[in-house]
């Protein structure tokens, strides 16, 4: 009889840890923030590997996560899904630029607060993007212009 009342006070032991654990993983994962937030658009040419899911920052730290992507089929412009906390005010002439983590990828959206004193609303567009830069094109200029410094006239 001892030894079942033992058993069961550590099995009830376990299972509040275990609960403990995937709430607070819940937490941490922000899976439960669809409902917090609010969401607002941006269009660019290009996304380079952007994907739903993907991190929103400001100054490196997280502010909101990549909804969704989808072309225009109007403009033929990326179109990109925002959503940020409510805390973050974003005004109007924030800009929106795709990074790199590093060079070996890792995207991720960052955000540029601008001085406007007005600010988006739910659903707003912000106008001023940024796609992100193609390595191989910006090599590409690095090595062109390297060699026509070779062939200029020495002095």
């Amino acid at each position: 009889m001892k030894r079942s009342v033992v058993e069961t006070a550590l099995g009830a032991l376990v299972v509040i840890v275990a609960v403990s654990f995937l709430m607070f993983s819940y937490k941490l994962s922000n899976i439960g923030a669809g409902s917090d937030g609010y969401e607002v658009v941006a269009n660019f040419a290009g996304i380079g590997g952007l994907a739903a899911g993907d991190d929103v920052q400001i100054s490196g730290v997280k502010v909101g996560t990549i909804t969704a992507v989808e072309l225009d089929e109007k403009t033929y412009l990326a179109r990109v899904h925002i959503k940020v906390g409510n805390e973050v005010k974003l005004p109007l002439d924030t800009a929106a630029l795709i990074s790199s983590e590093s060079l070996l990828g890792g995207r991720y959206l960052a955000l540029e607060p601008g001085a406007d004193e007005e600010y988006l609303s739910p659903g707003g567009i912000i106008e001023y993007t940024q796609a992100p830069q193609n390595l191989e094109q910006l090599l590409g200029q690095f090595i062109f212009n390297q060699q026509g410094d070779d062939d200029a006239p020495s002095q």
